[in-house]
């Protein structure tokens, strides 16, 4: 049975077609401009960024809503009735299927309307705005022992207004249910801004707050699900992970409670407000074993029996995972620690309660399952919550690994989680890969195996109607595989337009009409979300997909970077998948605009939207170097945490040096960006004036002339020239490197070089300390000293930037070649050597350099694992050092060298900051324009935790720009790990950075 199989008879809601729909109404604009607290958006890229979700599907919305509060929703009801709008409401836009976009006006609740109206510590209970994202809440409720237990992978950014409407669920849902088991209650708008609440009826309680118009339809309602319950009973699956539909079920029980017939609607019967969670006690522990199986079937076979050992969680990882994961630098260290040999998937199951020796006792159940099974030693226990936090990182983000592929092909989201009784789930899973089989492609599987609902996605080029084609015809033999064996085609993400047209076949024809009859009940008129849940879109309507019939990206004609690992500039845009990892709030360094502002123009996601969007002409001639563009990408501080946190690995801070090439070639260079770029090539003259240039920061009309000349803030004291480091010595020669571990070359970059020599020279004494030779690299007579370019990228100037890579190639190679490593202090500066210098000049030179290239604390963190050197280091009597990481160190997983180098260090009491960047981000924080998102971003959390710090406490700063952050921000001054070490070292074996005997390097 296809899924038209039994249509409907109710020609309801066509008169909200796409052209008529994403035509732009200037009253409509002006009206809510006037009646709306919030902001009322129209601007194309814009409406362009809330087009698309985490699905296949892109439909440009009329306009942008961004309330305060319920009145401005309110208000936003009634002027899109009056200008015939349909009205979309969304949360994280994390949905699978299409549900929060639409050809109307989007009403984004996230960014403003996201608070807490109530909370309860000793019942356990919470209302919160639709926009409150669940994490923020868990935060928040934690410390009174509570959590909310519906937990998604999408746990740091999505909203439980969202949740609420798909019915979310979550990987322990096996304990704690989904929302329609958490839900107390609900506020929300009719259609016409009227306001009303739905929650539990009883013997004193309707369940029904707001004008008697509720009460009637409440008992309609009731009256509805009572005529069909021989239908609901017969017809809805009886699996835990049914969605689908509207929740009619809900309706016939002793004591009914309203609000649930508004769970899992997706925004189509009213317009939540608000929604009161039951909440759940904190498990004082939590354990994790780790099964590995040797097929994909055996480990299906296998959940049941896994399940009757009373775990909360049984989640599969798959072999797609386990071999794509390997490759992300984010998850290969955890994957490596969890899995023994090459097992072809993973069951990871996790037991939790408040007895720690009993939840241990379970592990030994379940190993003894496993055996019972055929599975001997298959089982590694993860009993520690932080390994556990670092598998579930893993888990959440299988999606998104999976996501990585390279290439058009992807997995694609359409019977994403459909769920049938475990006693049927290897029969299942059998029948749908040879679904695939047929259709020439395979699947990936991963997720809740505890309760039959695997997230499965076959492998398509939507690109291609073919594939289009192929789409159609895998989801009508899934869903008939689904009814099969008794499960339900929607599980977990919700209809939205991947799924609703399988209601039909799903639950029948007289259902479908109660179902249009519950529609047509709240919204007559088919306002709210229409085409989803009943009266459907077309699931394969290629007009409705974000990849379009002609389809087709501009490259830019010389690109200015190298792209064919991504197959080319528009693939690695492409690569966003805008599942909006981006946007958590917490935890990582991504994404630290967005963390300020809330904007989704500020956002990876939202910036990778608009390039893709630009480059395949949909925001008109020019998008692309327009001022537009330029406004989107402002506030990226190039931190690379998308780099190496983006699953998929999206690159913005490559893409905006890409961006700038293009945009100052058609606009030009402002002036700010002339000087700052030119730093190293004016350095050592500046120096030599230094007394004069340094009298900005001392008389404030020379401050005031910068700011309005050069735009530099007023507010922002600039480095402090000073006399330069300088190499001193002979130059070296490559046939003075004898190969072995001692061997380095120190590289002196621009700003230690120019602002802070006393690193440089710390480090030269440390390293003879520990036993290198240092070998001094100068350039050719007459030249400057060497540099990465990175100036020159930050402003996308990559022919200077690639004329610097090449200077800087040419005279190190031969002493990488020769066996030295090249050491550096700055990371944005040394890490340049490892990322961009590929991209600049693609081929085996530069990747031999990268290999060779190590950060100081990279060396000594490496070389002391290995036991070849021993620092002599003076104990520091219990004193604190507070560390701050440079986003770059982050990107490049360097953290951890930097606290084992500390660490050595006897006495030092060493404390990780958790943040995102400084806010400093190179010339970002000094620009007039950019002064005040600078300091929001060292507010988020980098400078409330050093306001803790005591007065003789350090703090630990690699990067010049954090250093200079902290101490403009806070008047602290933070120290380079290489001052840290060189301070303490024991006196009488500090060496002086002196060559002896004209030797190219220092003594041992």
């Amino acid at each position: 049975m296809t899924a038209t199989a039994e249509p409907s008879t109710t020609p309801r809601a066509a008169n909200h077609t796409p052209r008529a729909a994403t035509r732009l109404n200037a009253g409509l604009a002006r009206r809510l401009a006037e009646a709306l607290q919030g902001e009322a958006r129209f601007d194309p890229f814009t409406r362009g960024r809330y087009a698309t979700d985490a699905s296949i599907y892109q439909i440009v919305p009329t306009g942008v809503v961004l309330p305060r509060s319920a009145a401005d929703i309110a208000a936003t009801l009634k002027i899109a009735a009056e200008h015939d709008v349909p009205v979309i409401l969304r949360g994280g836009g994390t949905s699978q299927n299409g549900q929060p976009i639409g050809h109307g006006l989007v009403v984004d609740c996230s960014r403003h309307f996201n608070g807490i109206t109530a909370y309860d510590p000793q019942a356990g209970t919470i209302t919160v705005e639709p926009g409150m994202v669940l994490e923020r809440l868990n935060t928040r409720v934690k410390a009174d022992g509570w959590f909310f237990p519906v937990e998604p992978s999408t746990a740091t950014r999505c909203t439980i207004g969202g949740m609420a409407g798909n019915n979310s669920c979550g990987a322990r849902s096996l304990r704690f249910g989904k929302m329609s088991d958490n839900v107390l209650a609900m506020e929300a708008l009719f259609p016409d801004g009227t306001a009303f609440g739905f929650g539990l009826t009883g013997h004193d309680s309707t369940g029904v707050t707001g004008p008697d118009r509720a009460t009637h339809l409440a008992a309609a309602m009731r009256a509805l699900a009572e005529a069909e319950r021989d239908e609901i009973l017969a017809r809805y699956p009886r699996v835990q992970r049914r969605v689908g539909g509207y929740n009619l079920d809900a309706l016939i029980e002793a004591r009914p409670n309203l609000a649930h017939l508004l769970v899992g609607s997706e925004g189509t019967l009213a317009a939540t407000t608000g929604v009161t969670l039951k909440l759940s006690r904190l498990p004082a522990h939590r354990v994790m074993g780790v099964c590995h199986f040797p097929s994909f079937r055996a480990a299906m076979e296998t959940t049941k029996a896994l399940v009757d050992l009373d775990p909360v969680a049984v989640e599969l990882v798959d072999n797609n995972v386990l071999v794509l994961g390997a490759d992300i630098p984010l998850f290969r260290t955890t994957l490596a620690d969890i899995t023994r040999g090459t097992p072809n998937c993973l069951l990871l199951v996790e037991f939790a309660g408040d007895d720690r020796d009993a939840l241990l006792a379970d592990l030994v159940r379940l190993d003894a399952c496993m055996s019972d099974y055929g599975f001997r030693n298959a089982v590694v226990k993860v009993p520690e919550p932080v390994r556990q936090k670092s598998v579930w990182e893993v888990r959440e983000a299988c999606l998104n690994i999976m996501m990585s592929m390279k290439g058009d092909a992807k997995p694609v989201s359409f019977i994403e989680d459909c769920a049938v009784p475990l006693e049927h789930l290897a029969d299942y899973t059998d029948a749908v890969t040879e679904v695939f089989t047929r259709h020439g492609t395979r699947g990936t599987w991963y997720a809740h195996a505890s309760v039959g609902c695997l997230h499965v996605r076959p492998i398509l080029d939507m690109k291609q109607g073919g594939d289009v084609a192929k789409m159609r015809a895998i989801a009508e033999e899934a869903s008939a595989a689904v009814r099969r064996f008794k499960g339900s085609y929607s599980g977990e993400h919700g209809d939205g337009i991947s799924r609703s047209e399988y209601i039909a076949p799903m639950f029948g024809a007289r259902l479908t009409r109660a179902f249009e009859a519950v529609k047509d009940g709240f919204d007559p008129d088919n306002r709210l979300n229409p085409g989803k849940i009943v009266r459907p879109l077309r699931m394969d309507d290629r007009a409705l997909l974000r990849f379009q019939p002609g389809y087709a990206v501009t490259e830019p004609t010389v690109p200015a970077l190298d792209w064919s690992d991504w197959g080319g500039f528009g693939p690695a845009v492409e690569m966003c998948n805008s599942n909006g990892t981006c946007r958590k709030l917490a935890g990582g360094a991504m994404c630290p605009s967005y963390r300020v502002t809330k904007e989704e123009q500020h956002l990876t996601r939202g910036r990778a939207n608009s390039l893709r969007l630009a480059i395949s002409g949909q925001l008109g001639p020019d998008a692309f170097t327009s001022p537009e563009m330029k406004r989107t990408l402002d506030l990226c501080v190039s931190c690379k945490a998308c780099r190496r946190e983006c699953p998929t690995g999206v690159d913005m801070a490559k893409m905006k040096i890409e961006f700038l090439h293009h945009y100052h070639a058609r606009h030009g260079l402002p002036l700010k960006e002339r000087l700052v770029a030119a730093l190293p090539l004016y350095a050592g003259t500046a120096a030599r004036l230094a007394p004069l240039l340094n009298l900005r920061d001392r008389l404030p009309a020379l401050a005031r002339l910068s700011e309005r000349w050069v735009g530099l803030s007023a507010r922002r004291t600039l480095p402090q020239w000073r006399r330069p480091w300088r190499e001193s010595g002979e130059p070296a020669h490559p046939a003075d490197v004898t190969g072995d571990f001692r061997d380095v070359v120190l590289f002196g970059d621009t700003f230690n070089r120019a602002f802070e020599r006393e690193n440089l020279e710390a480090a030269e004494r440390v390293l003879v300390a520990a036993g290198y030779r240092l070998h001094r690299v100068f350039p050719h007579r007459g030249r400057r000293p060497l540099c990465c370019g990175r100036t020159y990228l930050a402003s996308g100037q990559t022919d200077r930037a690639r004329a610097e890579a090449r200077r800087t190639l040419s005279a190190l190679l031969p002493y990488v070649r020769a066996g030295a490593r090249i050491v550096g202090l700055e990371p944005s500066c040394l890490l340049t050597f490892r990322d961009e210098f590929a991209s600049l000049l693609p081929g085996p030179d530069a990747a031999e350099l990268g290999r060779a290239s190590v950060l100081f604390e990279e060396l000594l963190a490496a070389d002391l694992k290995a036991g070849r050197i021993d620092l002599p280091l003076a104990d520091q009597g219990g004193r604190v050092a507070h560390l701050h990481g440079h986003c770059h160190q982050k990107a490049f997983a360097a953290m951890g060298a930097v606290e084992t180098v500390l660490r050595v260090v006897p006495g030092l009491d060493v404390r990780p900051i958790e943040s995102s960047c400084c806010g400093m981000a190179g010339a970002f924080g000094y620009g007039a324009e950019t002064i005040d998102v600078s300091l929001a971003m060292a507010e988020l959390s980098l400078f409330p935790a050093l306001r803790q710090a005591g007065p003789d406490d350090l703090v630990v700063a690699d990067g010049t720009s954090c250093r200079h952050q902290i101490h403009d921000g806070l008047g602290l001054t933070a120290r380079h790990v290489a001052r840290v070490l060189d301070d303490a070292l024991v006196t009488s074996t500090r060496p002086s950075p002196a060559l002896r005997n004209g030797k190219p390097f220092l003594p041992l």
